[in-house]
C-alpha cells in the first residue's frame, strides 16, 4: 500500500543526475495520483515498484514537512522532460513519444526539430480508449522496439500511463529512461499552457489551473473525498500555503485577467457563476 510515512521519494531536483543508466521507469505522484493510488492497487504497485519516483506537486512536498518533518524539493514532469532532453540533445539520440494526438505529436516533431536538433524523434498515437486490446499493446512495443530508443515518454493520461508503462516494462527495449509525463507532451507541443514562473515559484500552479477550468480540476485537485488523515493533510496543507502566498498579486497576471471566472464577479458569465454555486454549496454541504 502507498503511504507518505514510508514511500521513497527523489527528494531533490539536482538528484536526476544521479539516477542510474540503463533502462529505467520514471514516474511522478501529486494529490490527485496519490489519491487514485488509495484506490487503485495496480497503480500505487506501479508507482512503488518503478525505478524512481519524484514529487510533482506542491502538496506533496508540504505533506514531507508535515508528516516526516522533511524538506523536499517538488520536482515537476516538466523539469524531468527538460532534464532528460537536454542531456540526450548534447551526445545524440533517438527519443519516442508515446501517446496524445496525432496533431499533437506533429506539433511535437516540429518544435524538437528547433529546440533539440540532435535528437531524432518518433512518435506513435494509440486509440483513445479505457483499455488497449493484446493487439493494440503489442503494435505499441514492436513500434517502439523497432527503433530501440534512448529515451522513451509515455502521455496517457495517469493512472493509466503507469500501470502500461510497468506491465510492459521487460518488453520494451529502450536504452535508457522511460518517464510517464501526460500533460508535458501538451505544454511542449503548445497546445495546452502551462502555468507562469510565479505561480510555479509560490506553489500555485494547481490553483492556475482550477481558474483555467474551474470545474473538473477543482473537483480533482481540491474536492476530492477525505478518507485518510494523510489526505487531510495533502488537502489542508495547499490551501494553507494558498492563503499565504501573494494570491492578490499573482491574480494580475494579464492571462488571468481576462479569464472572466473566479475573480471577476461583475464579468462572470452565467455557466461560471452556475459552477460557483454549485462548488459554494457542496462546500457547505461538507
Amino acid at each position: 500500500m502507498l503511504k507518505l510515512k514510508t514511500v521513497s521519494l527523489l527528494k531533490h531536483r539536482s538528484d536526476l543526475s544521479i539516477l542510474p543508466e540503463g533502462k529505467l521507469l520514471i514516474n511522478t505522484i501529486n494529490a490527485h495520483s496519490y489519491n487514485t493510488a488509495l484506490k487503485d492497487a495496480e497503480f500505487a504497485e506501479a508507482l512503488l515498484k518503478g525505478g524512481a519516483l519524484i514529487p510533482d506537486g506542491a502538496s506533496m512536498v508540504l505533506a514531507f514537512r508535515w508528516l516526516r518533518k522533511e524538506s523536499i524539493e517538488r520536482t515537476a514532469g516538466w523539469d524531468l522532460f527538460e532534464y532528460e532532453m537536454e542531456r540526450l540533445n548534447r551526445k545524440g539520440g533517438i527519443c519516442y513519444f508515446l501517446g496524445s494526438s496525432k496533431n499533437t505529436l506533429k506539433l511535437i516533431k516540429e518544435k524538437a526539430k528547433t529546440v533539440y536538433p540532435n535528437i531524432r524523434i518518433e512518435t506513435y498515437s494509440p486509440p483513445y480508449k479505457p483499455e488497449f486490446t493484446e493487439e493494440e499493446n503489442q503494435m505499441m512495443i514492436d513500434a517502439i522496439n523497432a527503433v530501440k530508443p534512448d529515451l522513451l515518454w509515455i502521455g496517457m493520461t495517469a493512472p493509466k500511463q503507469e500501470k502500461w508503462a510497468y506491465t510492459h516494462l521487460d518488453a520494451l527495449e529502450v536504452n535508457g529512461h522511460i518517464g510517464t509525463i501526460g500533460a508535458v507532451f501538451d505544454f511542449f507541443a503548445g497546445t495546452v499552457e502551462r502555468a507562469p514562473v510565479r505561480w510555479q515559484e509560490h506553489g500555485l500552479e494547481w490553483l492556475y489551473r482550477l481558474i483555467k477550468d474551474v470545474a473538473p480540476v477543482y473537483h480533482r485537485e481540491c474536492l476530492v473525498p477525505v478518507e485518510h488523515h494523510q489526505r487531510k493533510i495533502l488537502y489542508i496543507t495547499s490551501i494553507n500555503e494558498a492563503k499565504k502566498s501573494s494570491i492578490n498579486g499573482l491574480c494580475n497576471d494579464d492571462n488571468i485577467r481576462n479569464q472572466g471566472t473566479v475573480y471577476h464577479g461583475d464579468n462572470r458569465n452565467d455557466e461560471h457563476s452556475d459552477r460557483r454555486d454549485a462548488t459554494d454549496r457542496y462546500l457547505h454541504d461538507r
